[in-house]
């Protein structure tokens, strides 16, 4: 009889252990339920669902895009671009951002050998006047995301302006190396870095010799100026719509700006504004630190002032950028025996002249 209490008891101890254990399980999984509830519920309310992999990423109540990963190919910009430009006095004209942000919705914001392809199959459904663009994405959930957030990075780069006296449609932003100066690079966004802290490389270099001329790439005003620890001499330049935040630094030493530049200056995209060099990594000012001469160059989107500063910051890669805007460089020259250098061919950008007149500035 004592055995087979015994052996009852047994069971009921397997049975209250598995039931334990059950319970552990269920918890476990409930547990799990609810952290990847906290994990995805507010990606998905705050970024939308994924598409095709692509974090598409807005504020719960949708005021402002919080994320943005930028792929876009040389080639696709390319060709987008001379479909704009070719179209430009045209009854229906294409409008490139349109073009990249049509691709950017069907593909997830993946570009790739295709990609022109598609661009061009799309231009050419517009220029039959059969279709519109409303007409052609009305059913695409993300093409308006693809149009802001493609629009923030590449909204002041074509419009009009004068080029030498001449009126002139097209690309009006300039590679950030001036023409005739070499520079190596290659993509080295997200690459770590240990200095100060470890984090990831938000920006692009290009490699070149010390003195190199470095050009506004966009018209803007001056933001920043001075020293950081981690960029050395640095400039930070905003766009006048203040979607763009571009960083130029590692300046030369002792001569780091071109003349006269300072907080608050209007920039006019190819001016040069300072020089290349390897300053930074020094609390102390005017230090080189850096082993290798280039500029690092960042392009930080801001769709609201919240972003501007701290952990919400949305860099870009600029790598692509950076190949596109090599077709067009600006010529600078020497002004005269001293160390400045000057664009031989002058521009003048409306955006600037209406932030100027806005301002209440002087032109210079």
């Amino acid at each position: 009889m004592r055995q087979i209490r015994e052996r009852g008891n047994g069971r009921g101890r397997a049975a209250i252990r598995f039931g334990a254990f059950l319970l552990l399980v269920l918890g476990c999984v409930c547990m799990a339920g609810e952290l990847l509830g906290k994990w995805k519920t507010p990606v998905r309310q705050e970024r939308g669902e994924r598409a095709n992999g692509q974090a598409v990423e807005v504020t719960a109540d949708g005021n402002f895009i919080k994320w943005v990963e930028f792929h876009v190919t040389n080639e696709a910009m390319a060709a987008a671009y001379d479909l704009d430009v070719d179209s430009y006095r045209d009854e229906i004209h294409l409008n490139w951002i349109e073009l990249l942000a049509y691709v950017g919705a069907k593909t997830g914001g993946q570009f790739d050998k295709n990609s022109v392809r598609k661009i061009e199959e799309v231009a050419e459904k517009l220029k039959s006047g059969e279709h519109t663009m409303a007409e052609l994405t009305k059913d695409m959930e993300y093409y308006d995301y693809y149009l802001e957030a493609y629009t923030a990075v590449l909204g002041g780069m074509m419009g009009e302006f004068t080029l030498d006296g001449r009126h002139v449609y097209g690309l009006k932003a300039f590679s950030p190396i001036a023409k005739g100066f070499d520079y190596s690079h290659y993509d080295d966004f997200g690459s770590s870095r240990s200095y100060g802290y470890a984090r990831p490389h938000l920006g692009h270099d290009m490699m070149g010799q010390i003195g190199t001329p470095i050009i506004a790439v966009e018209s803007g005003y001056v933001e920043a100026l001075g020293w950081n620890q981690y960029g050395g001499w640095r400039i930070g330049i905003r766009s006048f719509d203040k979607k763009r935040y571009y960083y130029y630094a590692h300046l030369r030493q002792n001569y780091p700006y071109a003349e006269g530049l300072q907080e608050g200056s209007v920039v006019t995209a190819g001016d040069v504004i300072g020089y290349m060099g390897h300053t930074g990594y020094s609390t102390t000012e005017n230090v080189n630190n850096i082993k290798t001469v280039h500029l690092h160059w960042g392009l930080q989107l801001i769709f609201d002032e919240s972003q501007k500063e701290g952990n919400n910051e949305i860099w870009v890669d600029c790598y692509e950028l950076s190949k596109f805007l090599y077709k067009n460089r600006c010529e600078v020259e020497k002004v005269g025996d001293s160390r400045e250098w000057r664009r031989v061919v002058p521009m003048d950008d409306p955006s600037a002249d209406a932030y100027r007149e806005k301002e209440k500035m002087p032109v210079s």
